[in-house]
């Protein structure tokens, strides 16, 4: 299982490649479109990266609550260890 620390540093990773920023200057406190700037094609972008890296589907109704780095990690995490549970049962 992933830790939180190794989710937000690949997250950081894949949000510093699509948006064409320093790793350094991402935080968890980032927010996604006021802080780094990404517009709509941007989130799509960025959704369809960490689902593919992640192995996880993001719902639409999901992308509309996710408005920090933070936020993204946490859900990640949460999806992650609900796939987990899921496998040993």
């Amino acid at each position: 299982m992933s830790s939180k620390n190794e989710i937000f540093e690949k997250t950081r990773a894949i949000i510093a490649e699509k948006l064409n920023l320093e790793e350094e200057t991402i935080t968890p406190e980032s927010s996604i479109l006021e802080d780094l700037g990404a517009d709509s094609l941007d989130i799509v972008d960025l959704v369809m990266a960490l689902e593919e890296e992640f192995d996880i589907q993001v719902p639409d109704e999901d992308m509309e609550n996710l408005t920090t780095v933070g936020d993204v990690v946490n859900y990640i995490a949460q999806r992650l260890s609900a796939e987990e549970e899921e496998e040993v049962q």
